[in-house]
This record gives structure tokens, C-alpha cells and sequence, in this order.
């Protein structure tokens, strides 16, 4: 199955949603008029996109509208999917470019963060990249369990210690067997305990001194993963991470389980915070690069007949 043809079945819920709405408001209008708007921004809110950029959206369109003299729902339609590609637009690269470079991935128990990774691990090692995982979250026997499960599912390789070793200890010894394994890239797992951010905040501190010390010059990128299930509270979690990481982007997991998919618009625009992946199915290959013009357009698309 293609890409295009995975994203578009994985937000199946999330466009029958909020597509489907705004197809009703528009259903017989011959002018947009203020009560469209209306039901506009509340469809918006309704899917998880977040009251500010819920009004942002609606009140660019209003613009365009007026500026166009736009009648017909199709050409409303179309400006609102432009909108929401720009809004998601930027920093959704994933720029690994030094030998190795780092990925740390965060993220609470139960959103994905050990499966993310696993199917990161295999998306670069289907590009050709060399990859190595290290198994930091230490403060859970189940989650060295599980990443040695995913790294032998992908055919990576992976460094673990025991439960309850030290993380930054974990992350030491992974890059440097990175380094000796000529590694492209080393994924580490790491804690995601929201219920002590001091700690987490200095586990996290030590981390990226080790970092700085063995890989001074390596691309680096912290990955948050969340779970769009959990709409606005996938928002607030982040909020949180920020205060105590220096986090690059989002993986968003579980989009083909919910109609919040709208949570990605909350998350990029309100948090500045770029989505880098996209979860759409439970299969080894169904984490996808994020693509704003290509999320806009699956977000939007008419089903044909038969499909």
C-alpha cells in the first residue's frame, strides 16, 4: 500500500469528523455568512485543533474569502486545506546528516514510545542507515524487555543494562558502541516520568553532558511522543515536557484510532513544536515522516465511490 494511501485510511476518522462537518455546514449555502464561520470554528474545536488556532484558521479564511469573493463550498473548501498545510508547515525534517547522529525519545508509559521507536529503527535501516538502539528507560525491567523485542523485530542492534542502572550510563556505552559499529544513527530510550520533573529534568541533564562529551558535533534531535487518543491532554503533556526538555519534535502515535487527528494543528501551531512522525496502523512500517501538504491533503480528501 502507498504512503498517501496508508495516511489517507489512517485519518479516515479523523476526516469523517471534521471534513464531514464542514461539508454539512456548507451543504446549500450561496453565501458564506456568519454562521458558517461559527460552525466552522466550533467543527475546529470539536476535532482537538485548539481554540486559538480554531480562530486563526477562521479568521485567515474570512480574509481570503473576502479577498476572493468565494461562493462555492469546493473553493471554501480547498482554502481551508491550504491554511492547514501552512500552519503545519516547517522544521518537520528529520536532518540526520552526521555520522552517527542522535535521536532521544521521550514520552509517558502507554503512548507508543517503545513501539515509535522499534519502527524508527526499521524505517532507517530500510533507507540503508545502520542503527543502534540503547535502552535508557531503566527505571522499567518491561522496557528494556520490550525495546530487545522491537530491536530483534527491526534487526538492529541494542545496548541494555540492568533494571534501575544508571541512564546516562546506558546512553555512554551505546555510543560508544555506535561508534565502534560505525553507526549512522543511535536511538536511546529514554525516561518519561511526569510525576518527578526534578529528576527527570537532571537524568535528562546527565544525558545530554555525555552526549556533548563523546558526540560534540553530532546532529541531535529529542522527540516527544504522544497520543493522539488523548486530544487536548497530548497538548498539556507537552506543555510539561517543554518546561523541563529541550524537545525538536513530536512523534504523534495512534492517529488511525481517533477522530482527534485536529491535535496536530493544537501542537505545531500553539506549542511551536514541529510534528516529525505520524503513527497510522500497528504494522512495523506504519510510522511515516510527517508531510504538512500531504496530513492537509488526506485531512481533506473525498472518498470516491467504491473505496
Amino acid at each position: 500500500m502507498g504512503l498517501f494511501k496508508k495516511l489517507n485510511l489512517g485519518l479516515k476518522k479523523t476526516r469523517d469528523n471534521m471534513s464531514g462537518a464542514i461539508n454539512a455546514a456548507l451543504y446549500g449555502k450561496n453565501e458564506i455568512d456568519d454562521e458558517f464561520y461559527e460552525d466552522l470554528e466550533e467543527i475546529l474545536v470539536m476535532a482537538d485543533v485548539g481554540v486559538n488556532t480554531a480562530e486563526e484558521i477562521v479568521s485567515k479564511l474570512k480574509d481570503i474569502v473576502f479577498k476572493k469573493n468565494l461562493h462555492r463550498a469546493n473553493d471554501v473548501k480547498k482554502e481551508i486545506k491550504a491554511i492547514v498545510a501552512e500552519i503545519l508547515s516547517g522544521g518537520e525534517e528529520i536532518d540526520m546528516i552526521t555520522i552517527p547522529s542522535v535521536i532521544l525519545v521521550i514520552g509517558v508509559n502507554g503512548v507508543g514510545k517503545t513501539t515509535s521507536i522499534g519502527k524508527m529503527a526499521a524505517m532507517f535501516k530500510e533507507e540503508g542507515k545502520k542503527v543502534i538502539l540503547g535502552a535508557a528507560d531503566t527505571f522499567r525491567a518491561a522496557a528494556i524487555d520490550q525495546l530487545e523485542i522491537w530491536a530483534d523485530r527491526a534487526g538492529v542492534d541494542i545496548v541494555k543494562h540492568k533494571e534501575g542502572a544508571d541512564p546516562a550510563a546506558v546512553v555512554f556505552d551505546t555510543i560508544s558502541a555506535g561508534k565502534a559499529r560505525n553507526a549512522d544513527i543511535i536511538i536511546c530510550d529514554t525516561a518519561g516520568r511526569l510525576h518527578n520533573k526534578k529528576n527527570l529534568m537532571e537524568e535528562l541533564a546527565k544525558i545530554y553532558r555525555v552526549i556533548d562529551r563523546q558526540l560534540p558535533y553530532a546532529d541531535r534531535e529529542i522527540l516527544l511522543v504522544l497520543d493522539a487518543t488523548t486530544g487536548q491532554n497530548a497538548v498539556n503533556q507537552a506543555k510539561e515536557f517543554k518546561e523541563i526538555a529541550e524537545i525538536t519534535g513530536i512523534i504523534l502515535t495512534k492517529l488511525d484510532g481517533t477522530a482527534k487527528g485536529g491535535v496536530v494543528l493544537a501542537i505545531k501551531n500553539d506549542l511551536k513544536v514541529p510534528v516529525k512522525f505520524i503513527g497510522v496502523g500497528e504494522g512495523i512500517d506504519d510510522l511515516r515522516p510527517f508531510n504538512a501538504a500531504d496530513f492537509a491533503e488526506a485531512l481533506f480528501e473525498e472518498e470516491k465511490d467504491g473505496e
